[in-house]
């Protein structure tokens, strides 16, 4: 049988079309394209509306949609037994919200195939654009909300993050502040996710535990809307908001609109859920223990996790996970534009930067970077400044492995919280092809560490998850472990091991690096060298 995954990220919608036989599973097709390049008319930098206003960032809803429309008809012409599709779910990017219509459940029912998609969902819509995760106009409501919750650490127990600026719950508030008619005419409020999987099924789809647990209003103890964060948010949004459910769930099944409109089988329609539970599944990360650590221009570090543990400084955040558990996700600002700066300041290829790295010694005898080139989110940085401790900003060696050290004994500090005792690493992202680098991180926690090469995690995620579900529907029984087999594992031959001496030289460090980073932070006094 063949499963469809769709990914609607930022900048660029992906397809990727896995085929199960027995204990086989492989990708038969897969295809992507750029918003900006593809869709020029809608004026989009990145995937993302121009503003006078930095701290707005929006997206349009009618570009998704015709996006989705054009890839079907990809999907369509692949050349594949598409009679053969039995499932079809996706991923989205997290946080963002869709704007309908009183009567829209009506016309998602009633598309008609001979017209594109696109007009016909523009004239359903009750706001033209959508908030996304990149926005930060929210400050005020985020203060907001959590004043009427009773304060952030009640927020976060219940929905497992503080009030973000880029969650949907803020988003809302803003939106029936500024345009209260607007609101007043709305009659659902979708995520990205949701309102995607509701244009397949021509019917409102409900929203998975893990993209709800992104908005602030998700109560993580019941997967279900938490009545304290809806009343602080706006009036009677529980009657606006959509039902939550497990991200197995049917949805439906592929409406009339693209039976007709591009030759597809009535497949069934699986809920959609956000790109990090999504990818949480892609990286085959579906056993406490095992973490996945992206290097790209955000560093982040995700992984499930049994029980929802919060994070009490409030910079991590706990989402659902589609096996029905938990993730712990932490993301850092200050990735691989802070190891680019300090290659070029130094005038160095990538090779001469990893030869760099050779000649410091581990532990860099005990000199310290805090690599905050741009403001950053772990730990709350808002005015940017880098900090050498002990450190010459003209020694070339000792500034290359400062800045690989303090990320990565960061990511260790800042997950600290998740309680999960790592013992493996899947490394992604541009880095990730440093095996020195690797080795630091290897180092650092103790854990082997493994190259993954998976071109697009959550969208190979929507595809094992709808064959997870249409499983699940016809009552054959399946484990997590036996969705991802065969796809998700990385390469052995890519295995970094630890070194225990290097290991017990990063455990004192650590005590040294979290003294430097709080002094920065203005929270402990100047940190005394090691003799």
């Amino acid at each position: 049988m063949l499963y469809l995954g769709l990914d609607s990220s930022t900048q660029s919608l992906t397809a990727v079309v896995l085929e199960v036989e027995g204990d086989r599973r492989r990708v038969v097709f897969e295809s992507s394209f750029n918003f900006d390049t593809e869709l020029p008319r809608y004026g989009t930098r990145h995937g993302v509306l121009p503003s006078p206003d930095p701290a707005v960032a929006v997206s349009s809803p009618v570009m998704w949609a015709e996006a989705l429309d054009m890839m079907m008809t990809r999907v369509s012409g692949s050349g594949l037994d598409i009679s053969r599709l039995a499932a079809i779910s996706g991923s989205a990017q997290q946080h963002g919200s869709v704007y309908l219509r009183e009567g829209a459940a009506e016309r998602l029912a009633e598309l008609d195939p001979g017209k594109p998609l696109a007009p016909q969902v523009e004239e359903i819509l009750s706001r033209g654009v959508a908030p996304i995760w990149m926005d930060s106009s929210t400050t005020d409501e985020c203060a907001e909300i959590a004043a009427k919750v009773g304060g952030n650490d009640v927020l976060a127990q219940h929905t497992g993050s503080r009030a973000f600026e880029r969650f949907t719950g803020p988003q809302i508030r803003k939106f029936y502040k500024q345009d209260f008619p607007g609101y007043s005419s709305t009659g659902r409020i979708h995520l990205v996710s949701s309102f995607l999987a509701s244009l397949l099924a021509g019917q409102h789809a409900p929203i998975d535990t893990g993209d709800g647990s992104g908005m602030n209003l998700m109560d993580l103890a019941t997967f279900d809307w938490w009545r304290d964060a809806l009343d602080a948010t706006a009036p009677a949004l529980d009657v606006r908001l959509p039902l939550i459910a497990p991200g197995w769930v049917v949805v439906g099944q592929l409406s009339r609109y693209w039976q007709a409109r591009h030759g597809l089988p009535p497949a069934k329609v699986i809920a959609w859920s956000g790109d990090n539970p999504s990818s949480l599944i892609g990286t085959g990360l579906v056993r406490e223990g095992r973490v996945a650590i992206s290097l790209g221009t955000s560093d982040t570090i995700f992984g499930l996790m049994r029980e929802p543990r919060i994070d009490r400084t409030g910079t991590g955040h706990v989402f659902g996970a589609p096996t029905g558990e938990y993730m712990g996700i932490t993301v850092f600002k200050n990735g691989s534009l802070a190891r680019e700066r300090i290659r070029d300041a130094f005038g160095l290829t990538w090779s001469d930067f990893s030869r760099a790295l050779a000649m410091a010694p581990p532990g860099n005898e005990n000199r310290i970077l805090i690599p905050w080139f741009e403001p950053e989110i772990t730990p709350d940085v808002p005015t940017p400044g880098i900090r050498r401790f002990d450190l010459s900003a003209d020694d070339v060696p000792g500034n290359v492995r400062a800045v690989i050290e303090a990320q990565q004994m960061a990511l260790a500090l800042h997950s600290h919280w998740m309680g999960v005792k790592v013992s493996t690493i899947h490394a992604t992202g541009g880095a990730s092809a440093n095996r020195e680098i690797l080795q630091v991180m290897a180092d650092v926690f103790d854990a082997d560490v493994y190259q993954f090469e998976v071109g697009n995690s959550a969208c190979l995620g929507a595809a094992l998850r709808a064959f997870h579900a249409d499983a699940v529907s016809e009552g054959r029984s399946v484990t997590w472990d036996e969705v991802v087999a065969g796809v998700t594992e990385p390469l052995q031959s890519t295995r970094v091991r630890p070194d225990p001496a290097r290991h017990a030289i990063y455990q004192q460090l650590m005590q040294l690096y979290a003294a430097c980073e709080a002094h920065a932070l203005g929270r402990g006094p100047e940190p005394r060298r090691p003799t």
